[in-house]
């Protein structure tokens, strides 16, 4: 079998928006990037897609928003809390934005980030590519690493190895670095259904015996529902008859009711997520970093998983930059970016972790108030 060979300063494992971001930033930078991807393309299932105005302000940075404006999204109005039928709060934007996030779908935002980058002749994107090693020199310095992408053996040198490459990240295994998972007492299951006419792009939480039930209008027409479960209950509960799982549904939104009842007829119409969060001991080694969720996996509460990951890639583009031109690919070097990071993010897994603790608290309090 022949052995394709490449070269680049950068070689990113993970083409998510963390990773695409970065490779966009540093292809602009002058970098000579690689981007790895296992999928086939950019239109591969993905739930994680409501961006807030700090990634909206980072994509306006990098001339990037109107862009992906142009293929769509959809600007949420307002966020409703609900008991049974009965809203008890509402959080609206504040007089500096005109949103309380935004949905964009997965190809929408990724596409014009990767077409932007290709105008670059130091960047180059593989699909269909899967990591099986990575290189060490003799000092223990990363790099580059093995991949099979379509079939064909690939071996990437590069000065730095970047990996963005999700919750159960292949880099951080092969690098060998521990990282400590949290379980929260709670999965998520996942289903789409159409939008009725006229319904509003709002998300709307709802308080289901103690559980969360929540509701993500999104583009093109549709409805995101996701249900809070027990951890690991859904083997047990797809057991049981659906309708009385629905029931909770249809009587906080019966203009819902005919669309539920035809779209999710079967267990088999819902994917469920296993709800964890996880902190790695460091992020980085020589000529290693980690961004994204494969350095800090983050719960769906708030939906800040992207944005973190986004950030993640603003944060190190230029610290990156800075560290090849000085030919500084240490950890020592390295670490800026973990420590610029790391803390914010410890506050947002802390934060998330109060706001699952005290959900069924503030329906009390709003519905008191």
């Amino acid at each position: 079998m022949n052995i394709l060979k490449l070269q680049a300063d950068v070689c990113i494992v993970g083409g998510g928006p963390a990773g695409t971001l970065l490779g966009f930033i540093l292809a602009k930078n002058g970098v000579s990037t690689i981007l790895l991807e296992r999928s086939s393309g950019v239109n591969r299932k993905f739930r994680g897609e409501h961006i807030n105005s700090e990634t909206e302000a980072i994509l306006k940075e990098h001339q990037l928003f109107d862009k992906i404006e142009e293929l769509g999204i959809l600007k949420m109005k307002k966020v409703e809390f609900f008991s049974g039928k009965q809203i008890v709060n509402t959080i609206t934007p504040s007089n500096a934005e005109d949103h309380v996030g935004i949905h964009v779908p997965q190809a929408n935002l990724l596409s014009p980030m990767t077409q932007e980058s290709e105008q670059y002749k130091n960047y180059r994107l593989l699909f269909n590519t899967k990591v099986t090693e990575l290189m060490q020199d003799e000092r223990g310095v990363f790099t580059g690493v093995k991949a099979i992408s379509d079939g064909q053996e690939v071996i990437i040198n590069s000065s730095v190895v970047v990996g963005a490459d999700g919750r159960y990240s292949t880099v951080r295994k092969l690098a060998e670095i521990p990282t400590v998972e949290m379980t929260h007492g709670y999965d998520v299951l996942w289903a789409k259904i159409p939008a009725p006419a006229g319904w509003e792009p709002t998300t709307r939480m709802v308080l289901v015996d103690g559980h969360q039930l929540a509701l993500f209008t999104q583009t093109g027409g549709y409805i995101q529902i996701g249900w809070n479960i027990e951890e690991g209950s859904f083997p047990s509960l797809r057991k049981q008859s659906l309708q009385p799982f629905l029931e909770p549904l249809i009587e906080s939104f019966p203009e819902l009711k005919e669309l539920v009842l035809q779209h999710l007829r079967t267990w088999n119409d819902f994917v469920p997520l296993k709800v964890q969060s996880s902190r790695s001991d460091t992020w980085v080694k020589d000529g290693l970093i980690m961004i994204g969720d494969a350095a800090h996996t983050m719960t769906p509460t708030g939906a800040i998983g992207i944005n973190c990951g986004m950030k993640d890639a603003h944060v190190l583009a230029p610290i990156l930059t800075e560290a090849l031109l000085e030919k500084n690919i240490s950890a020592q070097r390295l670490k800026r970016f973990e420590v610029n990071r790391k803390t914010e993010i410890k506050e947002q897994q802390e934060m998330q972790m109060k706001q699952e603790a005290s959900f069924s608290e503030k329906f009390a309090q709003f519905a008191l108030s």
